[in-house]
């Protein structure tokens, strides 16, 4: 019996060994030589672009984290994460210091951890089931006064890219409660679809919907730079008791730091792949894209980035498909992010330079019509402008010739509409319009569903055929 402890300590001591075996790298400190808006610059302080920073007044003082979005000669740009209120020239800049996991007698080595482990300024947020059914912030902090998380460990934000030829296509389908969706637009399983839409034209309770009704094992929400108000309403009046303890709530209200709205939107993503790497079927809910892109916008141009298309810096469409790329079926088969970004159209001009780029690098599209929420059509989903690029791929050949032959039949009345209203149409003057006018509040009956009401794919399916044949 006292072989075992030998062999433990042996161990111990040998995991030691190599840990300090790459030395100790000396701390470097930097000068607060600037704060001009947003940034701040230091000088002599030598960190990589993307490392943590401390900045801090007094050694009593709470320091100021900070994060390296760029550099010029000796100088850094830091954007910080908090309130700068009290610094002032001269400031001490130093690293973060390091997530260094503690040796456990008898724990088996991690090599990762090691390896990272003097990597200083390396930003590690929670990770883990101990985050299911809780509402945090984009450090990590637990926001609902749950107590501190449990069953979490720290991990970092960066991962890197699955190779595309490793991801299964996209061929199953996926229900997400809402008939529309699930008849004419069809979601498969690992698809990444956009919700287009101006403010206040029923995005958020659009995406609650599909938070309760799709089938997927953990839900993940990220809240960027929406109003405050809105994260409380999300959680219990749209997930509610039922659906809260499968999801993971990131908020990053409107008046968070640019840098703590892009970081929110990155932790959100990473918790997805976190539990798609684990084989979970993961729906990721962010709302909204555009507001990540505004945060990119504004760290741009405070270090010095020329704008581009309408006050946009090209760093903001680089970072957009970097993001979005990492949602998408895990490797092999194992585990996928079904991920629905809303993208905000401002003036509803779908031509927005964010809305275009967005449309360009995801699955598909679903667009809310004003005109449909101002006469009371809920989900004001147009479905003439929205696609689904992998239906084809997910749906039976009957499946999708019915939802063909309801689109003919949806646009040939909207094409005709002015005529009709102002009884300038002649019935009996071309048949495919007058059965048009006769299915029309089939249609129109069958896309309208309440928000508390979920249907199933079958039934949707044999809602359409129903709405195809009424009259």
């Amino acid at each position: 019996m006292a072989i075992e402890p030998a062999s433990a300590w042996k161990d111990f001591a040998a995991q030691a060994r190599a840990r300090l075996s790459g030395g100790v790298p000396l701390e470097t400190r930097g000068t607060l030589t600037r704060l001009t808006g947003l940034v701040l610059e230091a000088a002599g302080i030598r960190a990589s672009v993307g490392a943590q920073c401390l900045v801090r007044m007094g050694a009593q003082d709470a320091p100021v984290l900070a994060e390296v979005v760029g550099f010029a000669g000796d100088k850094a740009y830091l954007m910080p994460a908090g309130d700068t209120q009290g610094l002032s020239s001269g400031a001490r800049v130093t690293p973060a210091a390091p997530f260094v996991p503690p040796l456990r007698l008898g724990a088996e080595p991690q090599a990762t951890d090691a390896e990272r482990a003097m990597q200083a300024g390396v930003l590690r947020l929670p990770m883990g089931a101990g985050l299911l059914g809780r509402v945090v912030d984009s450090q990590g902090i637990p926001l609902d006064h749950g107590g501190p998380l449990q069953q979490v460990r720290a991990e970092p934000l960066d991962r890197s890219p699955i190779n595309a030829m490793e991801r299964d296509p996209v061929r199953t389908p996926l229900d997400t409660g809402v008939r529309a969706i699930n008849a004419l637009l069809t979601v498969g399983r690992g698809q990444r679809l956009g919700l287009f839409a101006g403010s206040g034209v029923g995005k958020s309770v659009l995406l609650g919907m599909m938070a309760r009704y799709t089938q997927a094992d953990v839900i993940v929400v990220g809240l960027i730079g929406e109003r405050g108000r809105e994260v409380k309403e999300f959680v219990e009046d749209i997930l509610g008791e039922q659906d809260r303890g499968r999801a993971v709530v990131v908020a990053a209200p409107a008046d968070a730091p640019p840098l703590l709205r892009m970081q929110g939107a990155a932790y959100a993503t990473a918790i997805a792949e976190h539990f798609r790497d684990q084989g979970r079927h993961v729906l990721l809910l962010m709302d909204s894209l555009t507001r990540y892109a505004m945060a990119q916008r504004e760290i741009a141009l405070a270090i010095g980035e020329p704008p581009a298309t309408k006050g946009y810096p090209p760093s903001c469409f680089a970072k957009l498909p970097a993001l979005v790329e990492r949602s998408g079926n895990g490797l092999n088969g194992v585990g996928s992010i079904t991920a629905f970004y809303t993208v905000l159209s401002e003036g509803d001009d779908q031509q927005d330079p964010i809305a275009d780029a967005a449309r360009a690098i995801l699955d598909g599209h679903i667009v809310l019509s004003r005109a449909l929420a101002e006469g009371g059509h809920y989900p004001a989903i147009d479905i003439e402008q929205s696609a689904s690029r992998v239906m084809h791929n997910v749906v039976p050949r009957e499946h999708f010739e019915l939802a063909r032959r309801f689109r003919a039949v949806y646009s040939r009345y909207q094409k005709s509409s002015d005529l009709i209203q102002v009884g300038a149409y002649m019935a009996g003057s071309d048949p495919q319009i007058d059965e048009a006018i006769r299915l029309q509040p089939g249609l129109v009956a069958f896309l309208q569903q309440d928000m508390f009401e979920g249907a199933s794919m079958d039934e949707s399916v044999a809602g359409m055929a129903q709405a195809l044949q009424a009259g």
